[in-house]
Parts: C-alpha cells; structure tokens; sequence
C-alpha cells in the first residue's frame, strides 16, 4: 500500500500550520528518513505569478513555506527557496508573499531556478534544460498549491516540478509539446520522475477552483496533502472535489509508463480521514489549448525580458539570492 497524509488544517494561523506540517513528516516516517543533516533542500513552492496571498491562491501560501523551512532548520538541514516563475522572478514572487525578511531572519535563501543543464528524461526522450539548482540539491521538497488548471483540469503534484525548468524555456515546450495535453502531461511527468522529490506535501487549506492557475476563485479545503508518491497524492486530491482521477492528463500519462501509483486500491490514507462527501461548489476550469503559439512565445519571453529588467535596475528583482 502506498501512503498518502492528510492533515486538517483549517487556516494559515502560523502555529497551526506549523503543526501540521511536522505531523506531516510524522506520518511520512521523519525527516530523518529522507534528510540528513547538513543535507542542501529545494524547497520547491509553486511561483507562478507576483500575487498577494491575501487576494489569490495563485502561489503556494508563504505560511507552508516558511514553517517548511523552520522545521528544515531547525533539524540542521540546510534549505534554500527557489523557483523559476512564469513571470518576474522567485525574489519578487517571494516578496510579494511576504516572505523576504522572515527567510532572511531564519538564514534561508531565494534563489532563482536558472543556469540550466540539458538533462535526457528517459532512455530515447527529450533533452530539457533543468536548472543546475535543482539538479546539485541533495533533497527536494515539492510544495505545490491545489488549484485547477485551464490546460491540465487540475494540478496538484507533479506539474509543480516544471518550475524546475528554467526561464522560458517552459513557454518554448508549451510550443514543441502542446498539440495534446497528453503529449505535454507526459513532459510533466518525466521532468517529476527525473528530479525524484523526496516527499511532496500540496497546500490545500486554500485551494484555488474555476479558471485557475491564476484567475480562479479562492475555495477552502483545509487540509494539507503529503506523500512519497506524487502520483498517489494526485488521486488523493482527486477525491477530494470529486474528480474522477481518468480524467487528469498527468495520471493518464504517469499511468502509460508505469510511474507512480494511480490505483485508488492500492493507496491508504493516513491522518486524518478523508471526508465523507466531496468539497461541494468546486468548480474545474473551462478549457483552453495547451499549445502557445509562436507569436505567443515571442511575446512572453520579450515580456519576461523588460519585467526582469526593471526588476534589476530597481534592485528589487535579483536573480540570485535575496
């Protein structure tokens, strides 16, 4: 059986969440299962967008992050921040969250998710260009946000890895791997089974429902979802708004290469005990293609390209650490 944690946590109190995030390692075995001291950890949000936690649940909420972090150190690992967002930077992203003076207090960088390495995925597959932070961390915690996805129905788990990808390059696979969103799920998933995260733990007291992954309306859940298996905690958050696990590309995917576990039979559920009937009113997105176009791409990096330059000459925006 494959075990997956879930946790209640009803809102991002800090001491709250901090318990049920070391209830998650708990469950999970220990961080010293997977971690060893003086170990370097990717902490691994989702920085997809600069926007507030306040008003969106857009980005993965600063309070997961943080108490990630605390726990990380206070064990005597030595976590660091990183991503590399859609748009701006993950110091901006990080600033918008509030999260740049509490990291420095505890001695946790921000780094950017650049200096890409081209990384073959699979024996015969695409070569990808991963950052060499993710590549030469010893560990990587995937802390992903529960929201739906106008391309991929939902994310949860696995897609969160993809921000390892650096820069527009992630735009430029949209291109190369979009005419389906199975072809492009399976991108998805060997970029997730290539980097391996240790232990996957998806923040779901917020979840964000309709048009996501940006726009959608915020929708509580109140729970944190955690696991070994990125695929098991996929069909766990499935169940939870009553989504028929068949119909994520990233499952289907995960499911034609044998990676993972997408059996509901074969997946137990520790923690706390899934609720009786599904989160009611939750709302998946209205679907758009997955492929950009040409112009599209072109347009996004040249975008990207002014917002990092503003961000430089304010001071505000570096790529390396905050």
């Amino acid at each position: 059986m494959i075990k997956v944690a879930l946790v209640r946590c009803e809102d991002y109190e800090p001491a709250r969440v901090g318990d049920a995030v070391r209830r998650q390692w708990e469950l999970l075995g220990g961080i010293e299962t997977f971690i060893k001291r003086g170990d370097t950890v990717l902490l691994k949000p989702n920085f997809i967008a600069p926007r507030s936690h306040r008003h969106s649940a857009a980005q993965t909420h600063p309070a997961v992050i943080l108490e990630t972090a605390r726990l990380l150190k206070d064990y005597g690992a030595r976590p660091f921040v990183a991503d590399s967002p859609a748009w701006t930077t993950a110091a901006v992203c990080a600033r918008v969250l509030g999260l740049t003076e509490p990291l420095r207090r505890l001695g946790v960088p921000i780094r950017q998710l650049n200096a890409p390495r081209l990384c073959r995925l699979a024996p015969g597959g695409p070569k990808v260009g991963i950052s060499a932070a993710a590549l030469d961390a010893d560990v990587i915690v995937n802390l992903p946000k529960f929201k739906t996805h106008q391309q991929m129905v939902a994310t949860f788990a696995v897609k969160n890895m993809f921000g390892c990808v650096s820069g527009k390059r992630k735009a430029l696979w949209h291109f190369r791997k979009g005419n389906t969103a199975g072809g492009f799920a399976g991108l998805l998933v060997g970029v997730c089974q290539y980097l391996r995260p240790a232990v996957t733990i998806i923040d779901g007291i917020v979840a964000m429902h309709g048009q996501g992954p940006i726009r959608g309306p915020s929708k509580p859940l109140g729970c944190l979802i955690g696991g070994i298996d990125p695929i098991a905690c996929e069909v766990v958050c499935s169940r939870l708004i009553g989504l028929e696990p068949d119909r994520l590309p990233i499952l289907q995917a995960a499911r034609q290469i044998g990676y993972g576990c997408s059996d509901p039979q074969r997946i137990e559920i520790i923690g706390d005990a899934l609720p009786s009937t599904p989160c009611p009113g939750f709302e998946l997105a209205r679907p758009t293609p997955v492929k950009f176009s040409f112009v599209r791409v072109c347009r996004s990096i040249g975008r990207q390209l002014v917002l990092l330059a503003q961000d430089l000459k304010s001071g505000k925006g570096r790529a390396g650490d905050e």
